[in-house]
């Protein structure tokens, strides 16, 4: 099954682009020592992929998840194969003990990447999640850029989305805030980010979740009104390897893609997935229908599907990587625009985020309007879409 037939892509997007750098990227892979961090993530295993087929001197792997670790030691193993490098892999929390311990054992990478995320809109639904995710997305990127620094790392790069652009929800705006914390670093640390589309077929993706519906003999359900631009996951790691190497202080990478020709609907995915495998998609009026049915239509080779119009919270209208107040260069890749960034930042507010943040955290209750406010507070026009409605609402 071509993920890009699915996605509505004929051609892969940086092809031309990595070829044109291909030389100065091995070359640099192969004298630097890396270390990943949430490498077991979907982004971080493509990520991890990129760097290991280029033969680095060091790559080191970090991530909770053992299991997928296991699995991206298994993957590299019957694909790639082997290196002359030091590979290792390490089922750690990127802020514990154990982590601080590996870099002080390490003494130091030449680059840090930083996968770590949580993704989700899900994520806001109540203020202990939420807090999870200002952790992960925040403060584990402000500690893991000191172990980089400290360390005399030439680059740390971490990821973003590109719904920091403009953000709607609370998923988003943490990364925009991310994106603040990481321009006062870059007055002593050379870093670089990216923004990008949604990742086909993702760990916790919707079309993630047509792989285990799928395998289950269960309804595929989608909304038939969200278009969005998708990367397959090896251009995940493409990008965010060039924006790591080639990128200079402060630029966030993004995809070139257009409205016109890339924009798809999950609905129309999932019309394309299901024939690729053989069924006809069965449109049902309701879930209660999609699940009674199921086992009667596909023993037809059809699907039972349930397309409806989304009215969750968090979800953006459109999806756009750059606002109009950013500069951008469109001009030195082919197919990866750059926005240039200067060292703007209000330390003062930084601050203050950071104290309201931990004072909230030591508390024995929790409110999320606090939490929003806050957020409301670093990003003045921060649009939230609350409509009281989360994905876990949904099949």
């Amino acid at each position: 099954m071509n993920v890009l037939d699915l996605i509505g892509r004929e051609t892969p997007l940086f092809d031309k682009d990595v070829a044109q750098h291909e030389a100065h990227l091995a070359d640099t892979i192969g004298a630097s020592r890396f270390l990943v961090i949430g490498g077991a993530g979907s982004i971080g295993q493509a990520v991890t992929r990129e760097i290991f087929k280029r033969n680095p001197r060091a790559l080191h792997v970090v991530d909770i998840s053992e299991n997928n670790m296991v699995e991206l030691v298994r993957d590299i193993r019957s694909t790639i194969g082997y290196n002359d490098g030091d590979f290792r892999t390490f089922a750690i929390d990127c802020g514990s003990r154990d982590f601080n311990a590996l870099i002080a054992a390490e003494k130091g990478y030449d680059y840090v990447l930083n996968l770590s995320a949580l993704k989700h809109v899900r994520s806001e639904k109540d203020p202990f999640t939420l807090m999870r995710l200002i952790e992960v997305n925040i403060l584990n990127t402000i500690s893991t850029l000191a172990a980089a620094r400290a360390g005399n790392a030439k680059k740390y790069f971490c990821v973003s989305t590109d719904k920091a652009a403009n953000p709607v929800n609370m998923m988003g705006a943490s990364k925009r805030i991310m994106e603040m914390f990481l321009m006062r670093e870059s007055l002593s640390q050379q870093i670089s980010t990216a923004r990008f589309a949604n990742v086909a077929f993702s760990d916790g993706s919707l079309l993630h979740g047509f792989n285990q519906r799928f395998a289950k003999n269960q309804p595929i359900s989608a909304p038939n009104d969200v278009r969005r631009y998708f990367v397959t996951p090896q251009e995940s790691g493409e990008l965010c390897l060039m924006s790591c190497i080639l990128g200079e202080n402060r630029d966030i990478f993004f995809p070139k893609l257009s409205e016109t020709l890339n924009l798809t609907r999950f609905s129309d995915i999932a019309v394309r997935y299901l024939r690729a495998r053989g069924y006809e998609p069965y449109e049902c009026g309701t879930e209660d229908e999609a699940r009674d049915r199921a086992a009667e239509l596909i023993a037809q080779r059809q699907w039972p599907v349930y397309f409806f119009a989304s009215d969750t919270t968090g979800e953006k209208d459109f999806e756009e990587f750059f606002t109009n107040k950013e500069v951008l260069d469109m001009e030195r890749f082919d197919n990866l625009g750059v926005i240039k960034n200067e060292p703007v930042f209000d330390a003062a507010a930084l601050d203050d985020f950071l104290k309201q943040i931990e004072r909230i955290r030591v508390g024995l209750t929790w409110d999320k309007p606090e939490l929003v406010a806050l957020f409301n507070a670093m990003i003045p026009d921060f649009d939230h879409k609350e409509t009281g409605r989360y994905l876990d609402s949904r099949m």
